[in-house]
């Protein structure tokens, strides 16, 4: 299904601020939908002028549906929905007009232009179920109330709020509080005139041993909050309902969200309706979440500190040894130790388990080229992204671009060579890597699997055992030697352990 934007620009001519208009509108019209316990359909005049196209539908959580099917996409033509026709002409609520029969359920239908500055860029149709129809209770004269202001303001261009942008709106809307969490409703001054039992029971848990109704919110919700200075007048101004704001309440024990919705018309303000959702739980785990996530970063950061450690140790020992053998058996484990630590360091300041692996792998370039004891120094380089990994992933992969490296450093790059590099790309949910030298290639007869290099079995091991991959190393077109691997990067080592036996092409 095309998107809002996609729609507003295949069948209309609306331009850019329009269309942030109608967007935030969209993501915020729930309200609307849950105070009137209505479907909500947006309708825009097509460009051919031709009739509406629906480019946008809300249904209610507060109510039954009107409507069993989405209506997105589809057109009416003029006169076929006579209210739609007189809102758009005369710019006016149109409630004219008998419920008619849809799926044998009455539903009762209300066009509200929505205005732009002096323009009428639309219709939201409210479509409200009348299979249920009864005496309403005190909560639902207020919602229909708070409903019918809203629907003014859209009416008038008053709603969304000037101001308020498609990506603030979002931010606002993750975790915040719904029509059913708890509504209050405010007077022009900010005193409450109706408060929920849900709302009731958040102020309660916030230390409120009074009633709501007949306190100012504001100077209330200050007073219980354990806040001073600037943030306790700003506290007072959003719950006092003079500013379409979020915000947090909270004491020792409990975290309220609130969100204040004003409501004015182009004359006076009329209020606000304030929106209230117990949060408490939902920061507690975020808390735990984030302590735990410190936690294992740090744990990280000690595993790196440690490698490095060891390596150091694996160094000085080198250097005592006079066998030449010997040494360069050490320093290959100093490097192989420090590829793992790269990618330690690297997880200790990542915000979770996946990590840039870009980053490592330009790290074991430069860590490799310090080393580096061909006269040449090639200075390695990589092409391409490999874009993020899961750390368990990173770890292996880690070492076998170490050992594929350092072996092209130590027995392929001649004097002459002036390419060593790594390419990467994704191919779906397989990684391609290539490693590329233009050294003296490989010798007569060389078998991969046979090989007595440990650094090239440690290769095999890793890509074709851990990682559940593809090895293929051979000659390079152009001289030298290519190594390339194909690693599945959807899924973790976890599952890639269920297909260990797996080898590669050059295994």
């Amino acid at each position: 299904m095309a998107s809002l934007t996609e729609l507003i620009r295949a069948s209309t001519d609306l331009d850019a601020d329009d269309r942030e208009w109608l967007q935030v509108l969209v993501a915020d019209w729930q309200l609307l939908a849950d105070l009137s316990f209505s479907d909500l359909v947006l309708w825009l005049p097509h460009r051919d002028g031709e009739g509406y196209v629906a480019v946008a539908q809300m249904r209610p959580t507060t109510g039954p549906t009107a409507f069993q099917d989405d209506l997105v996409g589809t057109r009416t033509a003029r006169g076929h929905r006579p209210l739609l026709d007189i809102a758009l002409d005369e710019a006016r609520i149109v409630r004219e007009g008998d419920p008619e029969l849809r799926s044998d359920v009455p539903v009762r239908m209300e066009a509200i232009p929505v205005r732009r500055g002096d323009r009428i860029l639309g219709v939201i149709s409210r479509n409200t179920s009348l299979i249920s129809v009864r005496t309403p209770s005190r909560l639902e004269l207020t919602y229909i109330q708070s409903a019918a202001d809203l629907a003014r303001m859209i009416a008038a261009g008053l709603f969304p709020h000037v101001g308020t942008s498609g990506a603030v709106l979002t931010a606002l809307q993750d975790g915040s509080p719904r029509v059913g969490d708890g509504l209050i409703r405010l007077d022009a001054d900010g005193v409450v005139t109706y408060a929920s039992p849900n709302a009731l029971s958040a102020y309660r848990r916030l230390g409120l041993a009074t009633d709501l109704i007949g306190n100012h919110l504001g100077t209330l919700t200050a007073e219980l909050a354990p806040t001073h200075g600037p943030v306790e007048e700003a506290l007072a101004v959003v719950a006092g309902g003079r500013k379409p704001r979020g915000l947090e309440i909270e004491t020792e024990d409990v975290v309220v969200g609130l969100r204040a919705i004003p409501l004015d018309s182009p004359e006076a303000h009329l209020g606000a309706i304030v929106l209230l959702r117990d949060v408490t739980d939902v920061r507690r785990r975020e808390r735990e979440l984030i302590t735990k996530d410190a936690t294992i970063r740090e744990i990280h950061h000690r595993v790196k500190n440690n490698l490095q450690t060891v390596a150091a140790l694996l160094r000085l020992q080198a250097r005592r040894l006079s066998e030449p053998e010997a040494r360069t058996a050490l320093e290959e484990a100093v490097r192989r130790v420090g590829s793992i630590a790269i990618v330690h360091d690297t997880l200790s300041i990542s915000p979770d388990e996946n990590l840039a692996f870009d980053e490592v792998v330009d790290r074991v370039l430069v860590m490799l080229a310090d080393v580096s004891s061909v006269e040449a120094r090639v200075e390695p380089r990589r092409e391409g992204t490999f874009g993020t990994l899961a750390g368990d992933l990173a770890t292996p992969l880690s070492m076998v671009l170490t050992e594929l490296l350092q072996n092209a450093l130590e027995h392929g790059i001649t004097a002459g060579s002036q390419l060593l590099v790594v390419r990467a790309k994704r191919e779906g949910e397989v990684l391609r890597v290539e490693v590329d030298d233009d050294g003296r290639g490989l010798p007569a007869g060389f078998d991969p699997v046979a090989s007595a290099n440990l650094g090239l079995q440690i290769v095999r091991t890793l890509v074709t055992g851990e990682l559940g991959g593809e090895l293929e190393i051979g000659a390079r077109p152009g001289g030298g030697t290519r190594v390339s691997l194909g690693i599945p990067v959807h899924h973790g080592l976890a599952r890639n352990a269920t297909n260990p036996g797996r080898s590669g092409r050059g295994s």
